[in-house]
């Protein structure tokens, strides 16, 4: 009686494991198992008798805190299964949040002399104008470090972190939540489910931090703003609240071609290349293709005055500087967007495969500590 007793506390301890993960578990489809994948393996190779016992078990090891191991085993044994405790979405939100902001600043004056090229200069005057003017990435540079002095270069900044940390953690986590929610009943995502889960995410990552955006786009080409309260009043008294929105729907519009291509050409890749050159890759790919649309949201958020619709914009810088006008920025653009999504996707995707290995590590020592807990009983009659 014993022995079928142990083997069936055995089995059943093998069942914690998919219903732990299936309470935390988020991830990308190419590095980690699916939950339900997993639970049915498991469920495959156990009698029927032991799986009509499971869910009792699977209850009193989710209500039961003796029958886990505390945060002190686990930092003394295995520290890394401590991320497992961590909530998914937490940890996968930071790392979206710490990636894109540490990318970002690294790459800030490379971005505010692209945003300069893209406005031909901006409200800007003198030296940095002329510089703009000519078209040349290193005069730009030049000519801001000799007018503004070394914080010239990151001027707009700070609304620029203060959106990519809630952009890049809605983007990314609203792309592995749309993956999921897309797949088939095999677990199985479409490359057109891929490209529609990276738009929508891209879409969603974009509106809720849209006004961020305009923020730092006007203090980068305005030499006359001097942070983030004084731009906020100028485009308040020029447009209420609809002048933080300029240009909202020419960005839904490029940001769900450009995410949809980037996100899903990086998950679709070989495994066997290097997270950084994926993400380096993807973002040439679609920055090639979509750049010309992200030069005609800036003219129209760069209007003081009415509304400048997408189609005027288009046929103004046309006009102006013909088609090279839509690449306008495009260098400086690729130097800083290359490396930036290259670590932001990288360390993205080490985040994911750290938690999957946490949480491996996590159901090791949760085996063994069951274990530990029934040699107890036994050894003091329980059993």
């Amino acid at each position: 009686m014993r022995s079928e007793l142990d083997l069936t506390s055995r089995q059943t301890s093998l069942l914690s494991f998919p219903v732990r993960q299936a309470q935390c578990q988020f991830h990308s489809s190419s590095l980690v198992p699916d939950v339900d994948q997993t639970a049915s393996q498991h469920s495959t190779r156990l009698p029927q008798s032991i799986q009509r016992q499971a869910p009792s078990f699977e209850l009193a090891v989710a209500t039961d805190a003796k029958d886990r191991p505390d945060a002190r085993h686990l930092l003394s044994n295995r520290p890394l299964a401590l991320l497992s405790l961590i909530p998914r979405p937490a940890v996968l939100f930071t790392a979206g949040a710490v990636s894109g902001a540490i990318g970002k600043t690294i790459t800030a004056p490379l971005d505010r002399v692209k945003l300069l090229l893209q406005t031909s200069g901006g409200l800007q005057q003198g030296a940095v104008k002329h510089a703009i003017r000519k078209g040349g990435v290193w005069q730009a540079l030049v000519a801001i470090g000799r007018t503004e002095g070394i914080k010239g270069y990151w001027k707009g900044n700070l609304p620029q972190i203060l959106r990519v940390v809630p952009y890049s953690a809605t983007q990314l986590y609203s792309y592995e939540v749309l993956k999921k929610r897309f797949q088939n009943e095999k677990g199985e995502l479409s490359i057109s489910s891929r490209l529609a889960a990276g738009g929508l995410a891209g879409m969603v990552a974009t509106l809720v931090t849209y006004p961020l955006d305009t923020l730092r786009l006007r203090i980068a080409v305005d030499p006359s703003m001097r942070g983030i309260r004084g731009a906020s009043t100028a485009l308040f008294r020029e447009g209420s609240y609809s002048a933080f929105f300029r240009g909202l729907t020419a960005s839904l519009i490029g940001i769900a071609p450009y995410m949809a291509l980037e996100l899903a050409s990086y998950d679709l890749m070989p495994s066997d290349v290097p997270a950084f050159a994926k993400g380096v890759t993807a973002a040439l790919f679609a920055t090639s293709i979509c750049y010309p649309l992200d030069t005609v949201r800036r003219q129209i958020q760069l209007q003081s005055v009415g509304a400048l619709r997408a189609r005027q914009a288009l046929q103004n810088i046309l006009q102006r500087d013909g088609m090279p006008g839509l690449y306008k920025g495009f260098l400086p653009n690729a130097l800083k967007n290359l490396p930036n999504k290259g670590v932001k996707l990288a360390t993205f995707d080490t985040a994911k495969t750290m938690l999957g290995h946490a949480n491996k590590a996590y159901d090791e020592e949760l085996v063994k500590w069951q274990r530990g807990e029934r040699v107890k009983h036994s050894s003091s009659g329980l059993i």
